[in-house]
């Protein structure tokens, strides 16, 4: 089978294509054909070295996957040969085949796009989780988000229309008119203070802030947060310049999320956390910044079920017309390195989706 693969840390001229055996599963796995693999901005991390917990190369990267079942391990008992699954590998799913643990899947209906379906696994369950499961929303309430064009903001928007909520979100001007067809109040980064707006908001300021930016921009997204507002921080888009990892950016963000983690710890009215799909996939319990305990296993929620849970809600908004989950790209294995090239600029376009048996249709 052929895989990409990332010889050493850098731009996506690090990304290529090797040929190597078919995985076997082992005890509690399966082996999955892949049908579609979703390229992301956090693959770009992993690439560039950027990633925390990144492995160390060589390595194949691809954050989530849909793809049919081909071979059962022992003691795999839920899923069948042919069933179609999706996965959230967070590394791996750049390849023909792929083995994952049997718990780890979700099953996927056959009638579904599977390059649709993969934006659910990771980029529309983030936005999802980010309003349901950690800033718990309400109807009615005021939302800002950061990067509001971009995969995750879009999908936000689409699902905080759903929800009931009123929203604001950072744009660059080229992309005013997208975030505004989606229902949002676009605030020009550029040319205008997302927080002197909305401090001019009854109750001067937005109850929940959403940043997968970092930095700075945590520091003053709590400021925007009015009493009882909830901060959410769950990315770091500025360590990385340019495809390579931005040494100063990392520092910065250390510094700025450390502050602001210090402030939500001393505020008596306004909460910061800590989002990671990964972490609360596995069972970590996430709570506000500086606070964290193990999982419960008692009569407590058990957080691994919340993804499947979440998943098969996505599903039925996906079925229903809720949300639309726009392929930009649809490109061979082969072409992984013009995957990740195109990330930053097709970010308003939609989802860029490796599809490695196009390769095999073309011969």
């Amino acid at each position: 089978m052929r895989r990409v693969v990332v010889g050493h840390f850098g731009g996506p001229e690090v990304l290529r294509v090797v040929e190597d055996d078919d995985p076997r599963p082992g005890r509690g796995e399966v082996c999955v054909r892949v049908l579609a693999a979703g390229v992301s901005f956090t693959d770009a991390l992993l690439r560039a070295g950027s990633y925390l917990g990144v492995p160390k190369p060589p390595f194949t990267p691809g954050y989530e996957l849909v793809g049919v079942v081909e071979e059962l391990g022992p003691g795999c008992s839920r899923l069948r040969k042919g069933d179609r699954v999706a996965a959230l590998t967070v590394w791996g799913a750049y390849a023909e085949r792929v083995c994952l643990a049997e718990r780890d899947t979700i099953e996927v209906p056959e009638d579904l796009d599977p390059a649709e379906v993969v934006g659910l696994v990771l980029t529309y369950m983030t936005a999802y989780q980010l309003l349901h499961r950690m800033a718990k929303v309400r109807s009615g309430e005021t939302v800002l988000v950061h990067g509001a064009a971009g995969r995750v903001g879009t999908a936000v928007l689409e699902l905080g229309t759903v929800a009931g909520l009123r929203l604001y979100g950072t744009v660059s001007a080229r992309d005013r008119a997208a975030v505004e067809r989606l229902g949002a109040v676009a605030i020009d980064y550029r040319n205008e203070d997302f927080l002197a707006v909305v401090r001019l908001l009854p109750g001067k300021g937005v109850d929940v802030a959403l940043d997968g930016i970092g930095g700075m921009v945590s520091l003053r997204s709590f400021r925007a947060l009015r009493p009882g507002g909830r901060l959410v921080v769950f990315g770091h888009y500025a360590v990385l310049a340019q495809g390579r990892k931005n040494w100063r950016g990392w520092m910065e963000w250390y510094a700025a999320t450390a502050g602001v983690a210090l402030w939500g710890v001393l505020s008596p009215h306004r909460r910061v956390l800590a989002y990671h799909v990964q972490k609360l996939r596995e069972g970590h319990q996430v709570l506000p910044v500086g606070r964290r305990r193990p999982l419960s296993v008692g009569g407590g929620p058990r957080y691994p079920d919340w993804f499947r849970e979440d998943f098969h809600a996505l599903l039925q908004l996906l079925r229903r017309g809720e949300i639309h989950p726009v392929v930009a790209e649809r490109l061979p294995l082969s072409d992984a390195r013009r995957a990740h090239e195109l990330l930053e600029r097709s970010a308003a376009r939609g989802k860029i989706v490796l599809v490695p048996q196009s390769e095999d249709a073309a011969r």
